[in-house]
């Protein structure tokens, strides 16, 4: 069965987004990113910066990371923050943008890139879920020259960027651990460039 709304996940540096770019061009599909975010500030009549604050809104627990890196044993305890300390987002906006990913992919015909789609729309028939990863090490070279950052830089921002991201799946979705069955392929981008990856999403998806 062709799949009428792909679902991308990636993490920094996977070239996921690129990827999403080329197989939504393929396809002749839109490419759906921070229109969740626009769309969903109209429906809840409020700024776009509100619902993308929601969306970036960090647990007590990644801050800490952020501030004194991947914690020990005892510092979550120490700073009053449990392993699974989250501030949940506003209920409400939380809804809007949901119901902004079911009525984008009603619309058919499109590449949903981040908002944790895949899990959203988890139990269409007509949705391909993907997601695209790579090593940290490959992705830190590639962060690297395009944010400008040394390697010790780069591999930090990697870490604090896949921390943010399993807070927002578990604030969002309950999720405590991201696994491979979350979704229907996943491509690694180690030895594969964004175009191959792009070829076999489109493959999958016709």
């Amino acid at each position: 069965m062709a799949s009428s709304v792909v679902c991308i996940s990636s993490e920094d540096g996977s070239e996921g987004h690129e990827a999403a770019a080329l197989a939504a061009g393929s396809l002749g599909y839109r490419i759906i990113d921070e229109d969740i975010v626009a769309r969903a500030a109209v429906e809840a009549g409020v700024d776009e910066s509100v619902v993308a604050d929601v969306e970036r809104r960090k647990s007590l627990l990644v801050k800490l990371i952020e501030q004194f890196g991947t914690p020990g044993a005892g510092m979550g305890a120490a700073y009053g923050a449990p392993v699974t300390a989250g501030e949940p987002p506003s209920d409400a906006l939380m809804g809007v943008i949901r119901s902004v990913i079911e009525d984008t992919a009603k619309g058919g015909n499109a590449v949903i890139v981040a908002h944790a789609a895949s899990l959203a729309l988890g139990d269409r028939d007509d949705v391909l879920r993907v997601l695209v990863t790579a090593s940290p090490e490959t992705r830190a070279e590639r962060l690297g020259p395009a944010r400008g950052l040394d390697s010790a830089a780069a591999a930090d921002a990697i870490k604090k960027g896949d921390a943010g991201r399993a807070d927002y799946l578990r604030r969002f979705y309950g999720v405590r651990e991201e696994l491979p069955t979350h979704y229907d392929l996943v491509i690694n981008t180690d030895k594969l460039s964004a175009e191959r990856a792009a070829r076999l999403i489109v493959d999958a998806a016709s």
